[in-house]
């Protein structure tokens, strides 16, 4: 089976609520996670309850579609992708 290299792209409705379970997929995936670049708009008054979450995975189609499966299980979390294959 070939590797690939998959861009996530996720954006987090509310990431307050729904930081701890995002956190707790991407931390049982960590191996498949290359890089990972988190941002929401800030302003003097408040801070964004939307995030957005961008990562480049790595790895066997199989493990990197059950991270996305998880991502995707989660209320509040939109999964989007890009794929390469090596």
């Amino acid at each position: 089976m070939v590797e690939e290299i998959r861009i996530l792209g996720l954006l987090i409705r509310d990431r307050i609520k729904e930081s701890g379970r995002t956190q707790e997929v991407l931390t049982r995936h960590a191996r498949l996670i290359r890089s990972r670049l988190g941002f929401h708009e800030v302003s003097e008054e408040a801070c964004s309850r939307i995030g957005i979450i961008l990562l480049h995975v790595a790895g066997m189609p199989a493990a990197c579609d059950q991270l996305e499966k998880e991502l995707g299980e989660i209320g509040g979390v939109e999964v989007q992708k890009m794929v390469f294959a090596l």
